[in-house]
This record gives C-alpha cells, sequence and structure tokens, in this order.
C-alpha cells in the first residue's frame, strides 16, 4: 500500500476530501542539477497541494490528519493505462499502416488515429473506474494530534 499524509478539508458520506502536499525527492538524487525535477524544486513549483476523494469510515472532522493509501497494483495499472497503452496503440497503428504500404501521410493519420482510440479506451475505462470502490484511495488512520506534520 502506497501511503500518503495529508489534512481532510471536506466531508461527505462515506468519504472524505484531503489535501496533500507534494514533495519533491530531489534531496535524494546525485543528478538534482542537471534535470528538470530539480529545476522545479528550486522554482517552488514543488510546494502545490493536492487534493484527493478518499473513502473512509472514520468519524473524522475537517482539519484533522490522516493517512490515505491506495494499492500498488491499483497504481501501476492506471500508470500503464494512462501513459503505456496510448503510446503503444500510437506504434501498432502506424507499424501497421507501414505494413500495409501506405503513404507517410497516412502512416502518421493511423498513427494519431491508434492514439485516439487508446485515449477514448482510456477515458471510458476511468469513468467506470470512478465508481468501484476497489480502485480508490482510502483513509488508513488518523493521525494523534501531536504527531501531525503541519502541511
Amino acid at each position: 500500500m502506497i501511503e500518503e499524509q495529508g489534512r481532510v478539508i471536506a466531508l461527505e458520506p462515506g468519504a472524505v476530501w484531503v489535501e496533500t502536499l507534494r514533495k519533491s525527492t530531489c534531496s535524494g538524487c546525485a543528478a538534482k542539477n542537471g534535470c528538470g525535477q530539480g529545476l522545479m524544486d528550486r522554482l517552488g513549483v514543488r510546494e502545490r497541494r493536492g487534493t484527493i476523494r478518499a473513502l473512509s469510515d472514520l468519524q473524522l472532522q475537517v482539519g484533522d490528519s490522516v493517512v490515505v493509501g491506495i494499492r500498488e497494483d491499483v497504481l501501476l495499472r492506471g500508470a500503464f493505462l494512462v501513459y503505456l497503452l496510448p503510446l503503444l496503440m500510437l506504434f501498432a497503428a502506424a507499424l501497421l499502416a507501414t505494413q500495409l504500404a501506405l503513404a507517410e501521410p497516412f502512416v502518421i493519420l493511423a498513427g494519431l488515429g491508434g492514439f485516439l482510440v487508446a485515449w477514448l479506451f482510456v477515458r471510458k475505462r476511468s469513468q467506470r473506474a470512478a465508481s468501484d470502490s476497489a480502485l480508490q484511495p482510502v483513509v488508513l488512520r488518523a493521525m494523534l494530534a501531536g504527531t501531525a506534520s503541519v502541511l
């Protein structure tokens, strides 16, 4: 389970909205001076806050510090669908058009068409997944006031 600390900012039946602080890992990387993330870190862009909806059966109040978690396999499948599938479909469609000996403009259009089909599939799949409680982040535990970090 991947965990992140956050603060409750809104309540709804069976769920809460949690604000988290996005952190950079640049302090532990040897290439921090030569990458774009290091530049963003120095410019202060890393201080953005994110909000997520997390399922919860705990009695929480606005302002409570919590630990939110999501299963690793859910995160990996989501990353595959969002990042890798459209790229693979773009290449597969372009390769198919090349094998059919189509002219270069049609190969380009086929690649873009494959990307579009994958994007539509990902969009439809994400709409269905939004209502699946097994794929949602959950509040794992509330943190004691003495152990809560300032967000």
